[in-house]
């Protein structure tokens, strides 16, 4: 018999990317649009494996019932897993899986993007060009080249954003709690403390995961070292920032924009169409209004090639949870 996968927080794409890989034929897909949670766990009755996206929630009650379901693999389709317990997984004797890594070009060049489009007003641009007004006040930019870009995390993305940003004459400082001398040594980059890092950037980009020790790693405290002129963005964790503390800055001008592709109480918001209704969030919708925000909803990682790489892991997985053998190395987060 195939194995059954209930896919939790499904989009077109994911039943395209999931659907195409190989080895999918022998799986038994079960498509949910909506989030696993403790109402929805009851979905994944007769399937042998959930997979899930990042605001899925795998907290200890959801997972104590897919044991319960009879659920023998929870697979994330994505790198982070700060909403998952665990402990509670490793006690229930539930296996946890995702994928460590796939295209880091997506990201590092969505940051890019973003840094582009918010300097030189692209948004802002657009908008007027379609209605017809054809004024060029207030789109000024600067220049990147000669700049200094920080960037906080050095990780496969990371570096590439840092090596991309070299490619514009771009000083780039770099942090890291574990800092590769060898890799900065061939690029020209600069490690140095986290203070000087906000304190020297034109551009500052986060490339971090979430724990303990980095949420709100930019907070007021933060800001206030950083230029009045400078852009922050973030690909990587939306409570990376203090929000409450970004808006402040916003607010009384003491940052030149900030570029987002994540949020902090995103869940619930990105990923959906919200259009024909009123926006809740009122932190978001205070975001919004400023003319120097840019923000695009956690499609950073949405390339061919990066949703390839994660359907194929995934794939890989559910096939060697049937066939009994050891997970994709480096995938594997508890036993």
């Amino acid at each position: 018999m195939p194995t059954t996968v209930a896919v939790y927080d499904t989009k077109p794409y994911d039943r395209e990317s999931l659907g195409n890989a190989e080895g999918a034929a022998a799986i038994e897909w079960r498509f949910l649009e909506f989030r696993l949670g403790l109402d929805t766990a009851h979905a994944a009755t007769g399937a042998q494996a959930v997979c899930v996206f990042v605001n899925d929630d795998a907290g200890r009650a959801v997972l104590a019932k897919l044991a319960g379901l009879g659920v023998q693999l929870l697979a994330l389709r994505c790198t982070g897993f700060n909403s998952v317990d665990l402990l509670a997984a490793k006690e229930l004797g539930l296996p946890v899986t995702r994928v460590p890594t796939y295209s880091p070009y997506s990201v590092a060049e969505h940051t890019i993007a973003l840094i582009l489009a918010l300097n030189r007003k692209l948004h802002r641009a657009f908008n007027r060009v379609r209605e017809l007004n054809f004024s060029l006040a207030g789109l000024e930019g600067f220049d990147l080249h000669g700049k200094t870009a920080g960037i906080f995390g050095t990780g496969k993305i990371g570096r590439i954003v840092a090596e991309l940003m070299r490619g514009f004459g771009v000083q780039v400082l770099a942090y890291d709690p574990y800092p590769s001398k060898e890799w900065a040594d061939q690029h020209g980059i600069n490690y140095s403390d986290r203070e000087t890092l906000a304190r020297e950037s034109d551009v500052l980009s986060l490339h971090v995961p979430l724990t303990r020790e980095t949420r709100h790693m930019v907070c007021r405290e933060t800001l206030e070292l950083m230029k009045p002129s400078a852009i922050l963005v973030n690909v990587s964790r939306g409570q990376l920032i203090d929000t409450a503390a970004l808006i402040q800055a916003l607010k009384y001008r003491r940052l030149g924009g900030v570029a987002l592709d994540v949020y902090e109480e995103e869940e619930g918001v990105f990923f959906e169409d919200l259009s024909g209704q009123v926006l809740e969030d009122d932190v978001l919708a205070r975001l919004l209004t400023f003319p120097n925000v840019l923000i695009t909803a956690h499609q950073a990682f949405l390339t061919r090639e990066a949703l390839d790489d994660i359907a194929r892991v995934t794939v890989e997985n559910v096939r060697r949870l049937a066939a009994e053998q050891p997970f994709v190395e480096g995938t594997l987060l508890t036993m």
